[in-house]
């Protein structure tokens, strides 16, 4: 999906949602429009000496709940599009778990595999440079995305502390434990998934013991989801990346699919080779979309056989695709609550910072489950209620929470 159809994809379902509600048109003209959007160049110094200026990018999309919170993603193909687009996502995704957060997001034009370690460091620190003059604890905070980390968002911290002359750990969220992180961040985003798809299986009458699992994206969230869902009794049938896949009736450990991914994928213990394509389309009760967005659309909907799709991606199935989908009875479990663990523990992780109080691994699974728990109920009774799909319930719900604050604070 392009990113402005992506962009305008939203604004669509959150016009739908606004006339559901009878909400007030001029919410829809403040969601149109960023607060802000910012472009800036960034000289780095390469390991030859010569400076190459990278683009980047940050966009604060909505404070009306808080200041802004999303992610920093590194990678050629970023624009100020896909950035905003990607704002606006996660001002509906706070909003629909309830964290005192706006939306927010940044990117820098650029191809981290190509860059050494040195490199790497200066244009993570160039960027945060750039942009420190509108982020802060209680303004901006930004996290991690695609092509960055843990070590990526330590030199981030660093920087803004030599600029600010203090170290403040919650100006960014996604750290190093040693440097404020918080526990259970890595697989918080796969975590809070299971506790969706948990409840929806309770609501369904599914058992998730013994429930076939495909799993469409096998990086860092499908390969924690893979081990998360084995763990609960599941049997993951399917897995791939764009490279390929293994696909085996019987089921696959988390291990094999590990070791199969690693040579390229090839047959193990009974498995078969399938194509990304044919994973999407495989008789399974659950299908974790945890790749690009998208991938589920017109030209395949009809054929998706799974009872149950819970986004773990963002944007993994386009509208044509939905409308298919609910004509065959499948049910959509939508990204802004199925894959909101990631920001829920971020949220934690600013939480802990402010305080200096640091949580124990199991705090954080208890709160990751409230939170998850709290907000799926929430989207059920209103989807219930209204006789609307998931995805409509959700975004209704997170339009509701928004246009409360705004008029409160008299904005309406």
């Amino acid at each position: 999906m392009e990113t402005q159809q992506f962009f305008q994809t939203a604004l669509a379902r959150i016009e739908n949602a606004a006339q559901i509600l009878n909400i007030s048109p001029t919410v829809i003209e403040y969601l149109k429009n960023p607060v802000r959007s910012l472009e800036v160049s960034i000289p780095v110094r390469m390991d030859n000496g010569q400076i190459k200026i990278f683009r980047g990018y940050r966009v604060q999309h909505n404070l009306a709940i808080g200041p802004a919170k999303g992610g920093i993603r590194f990678h050629p193909d970023v624009t100020m599009e896909e950035v905003k687009a990607l704002a606006a996502l996660m001002t509906l995704k706070c909003a629909v778990v309830g964290l005192p957060f706006g939306g927010g997001k940044g990117g820098v034009c650029c191809n981290p595999p190509e860059l050494s370690k040195g490199e790497l460091e200066r244009l993570s620190r160039g960027y945060i440079k750039a942009i420190s003059k509108i982020i802060g604890p209680d303004i901006d905070i930004p996290a991690p995305d695609v092509y960055t980390n843990p070590q990526v968002m330590a030199w981030m911290m660093d920087e803004f502390g030599l600029l600010t002359g203090y170290d403040a750990f919650a100006v960014i969220t996604g750290k190093p434990v040693c440097l404020g992180g918080s526990l259970g961040r890595l697989e918080a985003t796969a975590q809070g998934n299971l506790y969706v798809t948990q409840e929806v299986c309770k609501s369904l009458g599914i058992p998730l013991q013994g429930a076939r699992v495909a799993i469409h994206g096998f990086g860092n969230a499908g390969s924690i989801a893979a081990e998360l869902f084995h763990q609960e009794g599941a049997k993951i049938v399917a897995a791939c990346d764009v490279r390929g896949g293994l696909y085996n009736p019987d089921g696959l450990s988390p291990r094999e699919i590990l070791e199969s991914q690693r040579k390229g994928w090839h047959p193990i213990r009974g498995s078969y080779l399938i194509s990304p394509y044919e994973l999407l389309t495989l008789d399974c009760d659950i299908l974790l979309p945890a790749s690009v967005e998208g991938i589920i659309n017109q030209n395949n909907g009809a054929q998706i056989k799974a009872r149950l799709i819970c986004e773990l991606a963002n944007g993994p199935v386009t509208p044509e695709a939905d409308e298919i989908l609910t004509q065959n009875k499948r049910l959509v479990i939508p990204d802004i609550l199925a894959n909101a663990g990631g920001v829920t523990v971020s949220y934690f992780e600013w939480v802990q910072n402010k305080t200096g109080y640091y949580w124990s691994a199991e705090e954080i699974q208890d709160r990751l489950r409230e939170k998850m728990v709290c907000a799926f109920n929430t989207i059920f009774k209103l989807r219930s209620d209204l006789k609307i799909s998931f995805r409509t319930a959700a975004f209704c719900t997170a339009l509701k929470r928004l246009a409360e604050a705004m008029e409160t604070r008299g904005w309406l």
